[in-house]
């Protein structure tokens, strides 16, 4: 295959844990200059839902690549 058997995994397991380190950085520390129109902070259960989502999409990519 062109960059391995396992691209997919890899793949998945990148966008899962960056998707769930992303939105609770931005819970943690939202960005201190905002241009016009930003919110003050992240909306919480939208980055909730994302970290969720992201971390179960990075297990499940662990225990793919593990199997």
């Amino acid at each position: 295959m062109f960059l391995g058997e396992n691209i997919l995994g890899w793949l998945l397991l990148a966008l899962g844990g960056a998707m769930a380190v992303g939105n609770a950085t931005a819970l943690a520390r939202p960005p201190r200059q905002r241009a016009d129109g930003d919110l003050v902070r992240p909306p919480v259960w939208r980055s909730v839902l994302y970290i969720v989502l992201g971390t179960v999409a990075a297990l499940w990519a662990v225990a793919s690549l593990s199997g």
